[in-house]
């Protein structure tokens, strides 16, 4: 052992040995592997209950982040499109969300998160990616009600693009979710599938605006006129984010008080009254006396 210990003489010994051993080690670890074998062939039903409960819970957290993740992505379209659309539009805009809905069956309103304080006043317009939606019928410190052009009391300047034909779209008292041309001639050269835009009559909507596709028209030759009806290009009643369009510095201090702008606009009117009375004066002073007799003129 101490020659071996030192010298290794028994090493080739040992190697040997070790073949021949090889099948006892094998032959004693049966009983141990086949524990295992069985353990994971005869698996209890609680243990797989509880392990499908496991994997059903992981399986609705991946889907409600699944869902999450399309919620933000379709969302983040809507702004893309909503700030492309503001590209063509003369004047600032103001972003805002719709927060809730009109309860009366009979007004289509909605509530946007928009109100005085940011500037927002009676009758300004409100769009969306697609097209027009209404304007502001009443204005709170921090939110503001706005009329959808569907509602039976909202009249939108609009014309035909593709040849100009100028009409009123009011809201349909038949169709909630339609508009309906008045007093159109049955010679007005309008068809279905033609877009309607704003026309910008009234300055109130921005010019050029689409605002419905005409779905039906019917000529009655008993009527005077006309009986069309369009479907809005605006998601009335799925957006969420819409813009506030602001159109002159003069739209924007309708907010102020009446006496803020009586002070603004008297300074200014009496200005011009002088200025033209002075001109007057002057222009009939040189048509009474020639100009060779200033002094004459002057005395």
């Amino acid at each position: 052992m101490v020659a071996d210990a030192r010298f290794g003489y028994l090493e080739r010994i040992r190697y040997g040995l070790g073949y021949a051993t090889s099948p006892v080690y094998w032959v004693a670890d049966i009983p141990t592997r086949v524990s295992f074998w069985i353990d994971d062939v005869f698996v209890s039903r609680t243990d797989l209950l509880e392990e499908n409960d496991d994997l059903r819970a992981d399986l609705l957290i991946a889907q409600r982040e699944l869902q999450l993740l399309e919620s933000l992505a379709s969302e983040n379209n809507r702004l893309l499109a909503l700030n492309q659309a503001t590209r063509g539009i003369n004047g600032d805009v103001l972003a805002a969300e719709i927060i809730n809905i009109s309860p009366d069956p009979y007004s289509k309103r909605v509530l946007i998160n928009k109100g005085a304080r940011e500037g927002v006043f009676v009758g300004q317009a409100l769009l969306d990616a697609n097209g027009l939606m209404g304007q502001v019928d009443e204005v709170l410190p921090f939110t503001s009600w706005v009329l959808l052009i569907t509602d039976s009391h909202h009249v939108t300047p609009v014309e035909v693009n593709r040849n100009g034909e100028r009409a009123l779209a009011r809201g349909s008292r038949t169709t909630a979710t339609e508009l309906e041309l008045e007093f159109v001639t049955q010679t007005q050269d309008m068809k279905a599938g033609d877009r309607l835009v704003s026309s910008g009559m009234g300055q109130v909507y921005p010019k050029n605006y689409p605002v419905a596709e005409i779905v039906s028209v019917f000529a009655d030759p008993g009527q005077d006129f006309a009986t069309i009806k369009a479907r809005p290009l605006a998601q009335l009643d799925s957006t969420r984010h819409v813009m506030l369009v602001f159109n002159s510095e003069e739209a924007q201090t309708s907010v102020r008080g009446a006496g803020d702008i009586v002070e603004l606009e008297l300074p200014g009117a009496e200005v011009g009254e002088a200025a033209i009375l002075e001109s007057v004066e002057e222009s009939t002073t040189a048509d009474q006396n020639p100009p060779a007799a200033p002094e004459a003129a002057v005395q």
